[in-house]
């Protein structure tokens, strides 16, 4: 069966349409390059058209209605909505889940160190990542220092045009015959992706403290700039991402070139579905989550039980009271798209994919039946009778859609937040955007998947 390519059926309008979502897309990501970074976004976006604050409305001892908007964060980190349906929640919900993670460059604990006249920031990489992807390309620090007074001081460096950006050194190519020689995991080790950011030695030292006085300089501007101190790594979180903007790609404009779309794409064609879609019958509900990268463990991880106590605290705000088995029924009854991206076919790497089972970019959002890794090991497997009912939901909203697997059986694979909610017994299937450069400093995906997501997330909220 061959697939559609969207691009074909768009009328000038839609194509109108195509270029300014992908614009607002291209600002997400320019200001969302972590997750505290996305939540802030989703937060002034959801009060904008209405969303109030779920633990606002309990300590007023507010209740909710059929068309209310409710969100609630947790830990800055993650984020849901909700719009409350026509019918019972104990009907179930629509649901769409994201995560807003995306793989990076973690600033350890006791990081600062001087080596060879250079200041660099040790650093601990987060998610799957090629290594060798990472060095001598300009990089920025985002997050957070929490000084013991509580004082929280915002880190943004390398982004505008007039600050500095970081960088990892490789070796020069004409003494790498031995590195040249490693596999492509072992050209450059974990422990060697540390930040360069000084070379510059503080002046007027005493000669008995010339000791690490590049990084004493550091230290000075640090102090001067920020307010902080060396003890002050100690409560912080500092991420290293890519320094710039997302790009339009190709000249036909036709793709999107940037860091962080794994998952950034569907969690902003998630937020934008649920955010325009009005007077629905079930209940709609936008997860947006940390930590899928690394697991979904810990506190702002989908493994975490922010969303089942928000339902519950929302249940309490819509019947009057909570009821255990009325919050079990609602998420057995529930129904959920767990949007996630999927591998694009790279016809420069055409051996690692089925042809036949593959994304394509251009040809719509993706369903996966399954995930996992080789024997569907750690995969939701949705059902057929779920994927018939997905399949006339698109269809009927004019969505162009394919499937597809991610790459070869035996290859790898990956896993998403899907198996997580499965466990209530709910209907869960992934489904996402397709990418190129998957986990690369920058990735690629396409305007029109963009557009397809966000008119299916529509489709399926309104189902």
């Amino acid at each position: 069966m061959k697939t559609e390519n969207a691009w074909e059926k768009y009328t000038k309008t839609q194509l109108e349409e195509v270029d300014a979502l992908s614009k607002a897309y291209r600002a997400f990501l320019n200001h969302g390059k972590t997750e505290r970074e996305c939540v802030k976004q989703i937060v002034e976006r959801a009060k904008e058209a209405g969303y109030k604050e779920l633990s606002e409305l309990i300590k007023e001892g507010k209740t909710c209605k059929p068309g209310d908007k409710v969100y609630a964060v947790n830990m800055e980190k993650a984020v849901i909505l909700f719009q409350i349906g026509s019918e019972p929640i104990e009907n179930g919900m629509n649901i769409l889940g994201a995560h807003i993670d995306s793989p990076r460059l973690d600033v350890k604990q006791n990081p600062l160190y001087e080596d060879g006249d250079f200041a660099f920031l040790d650093t601990h990489y987060y998610g799957g990542i090629k290594k060798y992807q990472w060095v001598t390309i300009p990089l920025a620090i985002h997050g957070v220092v929490v000084k013991k007074n509580g004082e929280k001081v915002i880190i943004n460096i390398g982004e505008k045009e007039d600050d500095p950006v970081f960088f990892i050194s490789d070796l020069l190519v004409h003494l790498a015959a031995e590195q040249l020689e490693k596999k492509a995991s072992k050209v450059i080790e974990g422990e060697a992706l540390d930040i360069i950011i000084g070379n510059r030695p503080l002046q007027d030292v005493k000669d008995d403290e010339k000791k690490e006085k590049v990084q004493a300089f550091t230290l000075k501007l640090l102090k001067e700039q920020y307010g902080i101190e060396e003890k002050d790594f100690l409560s912080a979180e500092l991420e290293i991402v890519p320094a710039g903007e997302a790009r339009e790609a190709g000249l036909d404009r036709s793709m999107v070139l940037g860091y962080g779309q794994d998952d950034r794409v569907c969690a902003f064609s998630s937020l934008e579905a649920i955010l325009e879609v009005q007077d629905l019958s079930r209940t709609g509900c936008c997860i947006l989550v940390d930590k899928e990268e690394i697991g979904s463990v810990g506190a702002t991880g989908m493994q975490s039980k922010f969303f089942e106590n928000a339902v519950a605290e929302l249940l309490a705000l819509t019947a009057g009271s909570y009821n255990d088995l009325i919050l079990r029924r609602c998420l057995a009854n529930s129904r959920m798209l767990s949007s996630d991206v999927s591998s694009a076919f790279d016809p420069t790497y055409a051996a690692s994919f089925d042809k036949k089972n593959v994304a394509y970019l251009g040809h719509g959002m993706v369903f996966n039946k399954f995930t996992g890794a080789r024997g569907k090991s750690g995969s939701n497997d949705a059902n057929a009778e779920y994927l018939g009912f997905i399949r006339k939901v698109m269809d009927d909203a004019g969505v162009t859609f394919q499937t597809a697997e991610l790459g070869k059986v035996d290859l790898g694979g990956g896993g998403t937040i899907a198996y997580i909610l499965s466990l209530y017994g709910m209907n869960v299937i992934d489904c996402g955007v397709p990418v190129l450069n998957m986990h690369a400093p920058h990735e690629a995906t396409s305007k029109a998947d963009l557009y397809e997501a966000k008119c299916g997330y529509k489709a399926f909220l309104k189902a």
